[in-house]
Parts: C-alpha cells; sequence; structure tokens
C-alpha cells in the first residue's frame, strides 16, 4: 500500500505529477477540488451544499470536507492506497485524517512538497492566463495567491516535516525529470517504486464522486 500527500503551489505542475504518481503506485488521486467541482456541475446534494458556501464567498467548513474524504477513503479503490491533492488544507484536517488513518492502523508514507521559483510560477500562469483569456489573472493576483498558498500550507508543512515524512522537489526543468526526482526521492524513504512505471506516462485520473455527504447542524460555523 502506497498514501502520499501531494503539496505544491499553483503553477507548479502538481496536477501533472499527481496523474502520473497515480498511475506510477496503481492508487486513485483524490482531489477535493475535482470532487466539489463534479457536484456542483451536476447540482448533487453535495453540490448544492458546496455552492452556498462558494456563493456566499466562505470557505467550505472543515467538517464537510472531512466527510467528503472519509467517504472517499473507504471506496474499495482507496483500501491499497492513494495520493491526496488538496487535503489536508487546515491543521483540523491534519487531525481528521490522523484519525482516518490510525481508525483502519494506518498512516501516510510520505509527503511530496513541489517547490518551484516564484518568479517562474508567476511567469508560467501570466501565459497560461493569456492563453485562457483570464485577463482578471494579472501579476498581482497571483502574486497574492501564491501569498496566500504559502500561508496556509507552512503549518502543514511544518506539522509533517517534524514527523520527518516531507521529501522537498525541484518542480522546474522538464516533465518527466520532475517525475524522476519524486521517484527517486520517493525510493530513497523506502516506498517500492514498479519498474514498470518509469519512465511514466500521462494517464487521466478518473476520481469516483462524492455524490451526497450529509451536514449536521452548526457546520456552518465551523469555515475556516
Amino acid at each position: 500500500m502506497t498514501r502520499l500527500l501531494l503539496i505544491g503551489p499553483p503553477g507548479a505542475g502538481k496536477g501533472t505529477q499527481a496523474e502520473r504518481l497515480s498511475s506510477a503506485f496503481d492508487v486513485p488521486a483524490i482531489s477535493t477540488g475535482d470532487i466539489f467541482r463534479f457536484n456542483v456541475k451536476n447540482d448533487t446534494e453535495l453540490g448544492l451544499q458546496v455552492k452556498a458556501f462558494m456563493d456566499a464567498g466562505a470557505y467550505v467548513p472543515d467538517s464537510l470536507t472531512n466527510a467528503i474524504v472519509s467517504d472517499r477513503l473507504q471506496q474499495p479503490d482507496a483500501t491499497k492506497g492513494f495520493l491526496l491533492d488538496g487535503y489536508p488544507r487546515t491543521q483540523e484536517q491534519v487531525l481528521e485524517l490522523d484519525r482516518l488513518l490510525e481508525a483502519d492502523g494506518d498512516a501516510l508514507d510520505a509527503v511530496v512538497l513541489i517547490v518551484a521559483d516564484t518568479e517562474e510560477v508567476v511567469a508560467r500562469l501570466l501565459k497560461r492566463a493569456a492563453e485562457q483569456g483570464r485577463a482578471d489573472d494579472t501579476a498581482d493576483v497571483i502574486r497574492h495567491r501564491l501569498s496566500v498558498y504559502e500561508e496556509q500550507t507552512s503549518p502543514l508543512i511544518d506539522v509533517y516535516s517534524s514527523r520527518g515524512l516531507v521529501v522537498t522537489v525541484d518542480g522546474l526543468g522538464a516533465v518527466d525529470e520532475v517525475t524522476g526526482r519524486i521517484l527517486a526521492a520517493l525510493t530513497g524513504r523506502g516506498l517500492s517504486v514498479p519498474v514498470t512505471s518509469v519512465p511514466v506516462t500521462s494517464v487521466p485520473v478518473t476520481s469516483v464522486p462524492v455524490t451526497s455527504v450529509p451536514v449536521t447542524s452548526g457546520d456552518a460555523a465551523s469555515a475556516s
């Protein structure tokens, strides 16, 4: 079994590497953002709950996000391992993930931290914004987004570093090179990487969507 957490700033290629690692270790890539978007787009019960917070400009509360992840980790394809992308994002979510894994006698194997030069990331995101016609994504907006990322993830990185779980990888360079660095770092931690996974080709990952998670009263008050 392989249980990984992937952390990286916008524009560092985290999504691409999530797909590749998912393929390499034959585990599902679980993105809370993807689950949210799927359900909002399809007007599911969960989607309506999430949309209500988004429309109000509020964070989706930890209680709802935790319920989503708990449900997803109980799906059959996640019993042999998983790669988490976008969760946990708060210290309360870290504790909840600990509880979920400990209940089954499990724990994270590693936390992959992808780092990249800020100026390079800004340049990448500006180019992407121009290609996609997103005029609102200015350099100032992107820098603010990166600042928020640093503020949110620093406490999590500190927690996982204190547990000796973090492997830091340079996210700049060719996609294959970055994948190779990550796999080498994980191998150095004793994780067994299938020989056939190198080099890894980009394979789309289909996440099993969560369609309904009940929200108890008071959840909104726990938004963070």
